[in-house]
């Protein structure tokens, strides 16, 4: 039998705030007791985009923004795995954006986790789309990717946490995949993850960080109240975590693999492809040619 590969000791910098986010991953995948030999990560590229390699499961280490098709098209190749899409926010927001995008309005049942610390870090921190204005000479504004994903309708779980809180992390990567199992739909989570080399956030994240679940008379599940709100605690400075939005049960597009699997004979990872089983076919497509 071929050799099982094992994951391999992490080369984060020590203090990177991926360190909390990929125990909240783990915590979250034990939680709901997904089988290793079920779990597929599919990591982008950049610090965060090596996370597969330091967990158990099936990993694919994707093109430079190209994460989420990938990850799509092993969901859609085999619903029955559990597929999450991990990368940054360089990667993901910047040469990965059409994907982000496009993702959210296909709705297939995956969870896409973003590690954002406003830089690059791999390659020595240059501004990353979601930093400031000012930092190492960056002119433009800052990306919100919340505001982005509550602005697709389709989009129907929304949240964001920070590393600092591993705890809370989990729990929102808890609930995303287990919104892809109940078979709803992409899920999107943002961890607030600094980079302790080129952009060490902590100190002054964990002073703007506020929870809009704690705000007085939030309703997660109404995508108006959420966007408005998520506005609201940005303008007082705060950077606005929590579970933003879930869509209501009775509510929320349909799955693109729920809907679009049924149409063809099987999902293409239990196909037959033997010579004997499709011979037929080819003869019949052979015919139709000459």
């Amino acid at each position: 039998m071929p050799e099982v590969v094992k994951p391999i000791p992490s080369t984060w910098c020590p203090g990177c705030g991926d360190f909390g986010v990929m125990a909240a991953l783990k915590n979250s995948l034990k939680a709901l007791s997904v089988p290793t030999e079920e779990t597929v990560i599919v990591g982008g590229i950049g610090c965060s985009g090596g996370i597969h390699n330091f967990l158990d499961g099936y990993g694919f280490h994707s093109l430079h923004g190209r994460l989420l098709p990938t990850a799509l098209g092993a969901k859609l190749a085999n619903p029955k795995l559990t597929v999450i899409a991990v990368g940054g926010d360089g990667d993901g927001y910047a040469i990965g954006m059409g994907h982000f995008i496009h993702s959210l309005k296909k709705n297939v049942d995956i969870t896409y986790i973003v590690m954002n610390n406003e830089t690059y870090g791999l390659t020595k921190g240059q501004p990353s789309p979601t930093a400031k204005v000012g930092f190492h000479g960056n002119l433009e504004g800052p990306f919100d990717a919340v505001l982005t994903a509550l602005s697709v309708s389709s989009a129907g779980y929304i949240a964001r946490g920070f590393s600092g809180a591993p705890r809370e992390a989990a729990q929102y990567i808890t609930e995303a995949i287990r919104y892809n199992k109940e078979r709803r739909g992409f899920a999107f989570v943002e961890i607030l993850s600094p980079c302790v080399t080129y952009n060490d956030t902590y100190q002054l994240w964990r002073q703007q960080v506020e929870s809009v679940e704690k705000i007085e008379g939030y309703d997660k599940s109404d995508r108006a109240k959420a966007f408005s709100t998520v506005l609201q605690v940005k303008e007082r400075g705060k950077i606005p975590v929590g579970q933003i939005f879930r869509v209501a049960d009775d509510k929320g597009a349909p799955a693109l693999d729920k809907t679009l699997l049924p149409m063809v004979e099987r999902s293409p990872a239990s196909a037959d492809i033997s010579l004997e089983h499709n011979l037929p076919k080819y003869q019949k497509l052979l015919a139709s040619l000459g």
